[in-house]
């Protein structure tokens, strides 16, 4: 049972195969949504295995925490694809499952003698992901893409650093990650309509475009307003009560007073309620045209008390907060919560879980990543109905590696 599985019946995926093609961390991050809420997920993976499995610093056996961190409830067959048998056994592959989701540039599928569309042509139902750097077509589309390069070329470093400081990656891999979720997002929407007309899809979804869209009213603000925004810091191009501001003790707390309601509750608090009849700070538009003056009246009233009796004295005035957590701080929070977003993957060994909830109760438990090339024999056995001395002839032929060989 997945980490999705409800007490009340069947993970929603349940029964769907999924054949991953997927490497670092866009991919698998696609495929483990989908292992989540109950798909049959074989991650298929060279003889040396997904890169992400070596990347320090930190390892459990052989496997890096961030390989851990993305693959859990998947199997693994390891096949030599540039084997003439390895590549058939893919193919074979391919006509049993319902998804087949790859990161590779564009070419790669041919040279390696995956031809989608004659896959897809023979197999009319089949639904398959492409995630690439910059589309499927176009002239960048055999470039290569790493997180940090979308980031660049999208706009999102551009926002993302103190205004007069240099433009800096975000602290997580956004470029990955939200393309991974577009990408499930997707074959989701394609399973919905294959239901309907019994058609597959060739979903193509790039990285940069996910980007792009995370842009999000920035994007409006610029083709629009013609505006040129710029980096962040810790504020808001729109709202100047909405950012963070320094305690008496050097905590920093995020305050988001972003209504009327909101302002007048934060005026109150911090005992500046002479701060709501100032003009220059009648409405929104004033307090955002006037925005410098009025953090030179805010900041030195946040250094009175310490970051903890801020959080407590803006909560009761209904004004939203945060203290700043580091990333331990808020993992300790997660456990605490309820919501059973940290797993036990095995013992000592916990990765943040899936934020999906169907229904009713905490998640069963999520299955360990698996060991490269582990699951050979029970999924040719389930997949293609294999017997053992067919997969042991593969073995010896070279086509099927495991951990060791």
């Amino acid at each position: 049972m997945t980490q999705q599985a409800s007490q009340t019946g069947q993970a929603p995926l349940s029964g769907l195969r999924v054949l991953d093609l997927t490497t670092f961390l866009s991919g698998p991050f696609c495929t483990q949504i989908l292992a989540d809420l109950g798909a049959d997920v074989v991650k298929l993976e060279p003889p040396s295995g997904d890169s992400s499995r070596h990347i320090p610093p930190y390892f459990v056996d052989r496997d890096s925490a961030y390989f851990l961190a993305s693959n859990r409830s998947k199997r693994s067959v390891s096949v030599d694809m540039k084997h003439p048998e390895g590549i058939a056994l893919v193919r074979r592959l391919i006509g049993t499952v319902d998804v087949v989701v790859e990161n590779f540039r564009p070419d790669v599928p041919a040279r390696l003698g995956l031809d989608i569309a004659a896959l897809r042509k023979q197999h009319p139902g089949l639904i398959w992901a492409s995630i690439t750097g910059f589309g499927l077509e176009g002239p960048w589309a055999n470039r290569p893409a790493y997180d940090m390069i979308v980031q660049a070329l999208s706009g999102v470093m551009s926002l993302t650093g103190e205004p007069e400081g240099k433009s800096v990656r975000l602290g997580i891999p956004a470029g990955d990650t939200v393309a991974g979720l577009y990408a499930a997002v997707a074959i989701n929407a394609a399973l919905v309509q294959r239901g309907i007309t019994g058609q597959g899809r060739h979903i193509d979804v790039a990285m940069l475009d996910c980007q792009l869209s995370m842009l999000s009213y920035q994007s409006a603000y610029a083709l629009i307003g013609g505006a040129k925004p710029g980096r962040q810091g810790a504020g808001h191009d729109s709202i100047p009560t909405y950012r963070t501001f320094t305690a008496g003790d050097g905590r920093d707390i995020a305050v988001t007073a972003n209504t009327e309601k909101m302002w007048k509750g934060l005026c109150a608090a911090l005992g500046r309620s002479d701060l709501v009849d100032d003009p220059r700070f009648a409405d929104g538009p004033s307090r955002l045209a006037n925005r410098v003056a009025l953090w030179a009246e805010l900041e030195p009233a946040f250094l009175a008390r310490n970051g903890e009796e801020w959080a407590d004295l803006l909560t009761e005035h209904d004004v939203p907060n945060a203290l700043i957590r580091t990333v331990p701080e808020a993992l300790d929070d997660a456990r605490q919560s309820g919501r059973g977003m940290i797993v036990e993957l095995a013992e000592g060994v916990d990765v943040v879980g899936s934020p999906i909830r169907m229904g009713q109760g905490v998640p069963a438990p999520a299955g360990y990543p698996p060991a490269l090339g582990g699951d050979a024999e029970s999924v040719l056995s389930d997949w293609l109905g294999a017997a053992s001395a067919e997969v042991d002839a593969m073995r010896k032929a070279g086509v099927l590696k495991e951990r060791g060989q």
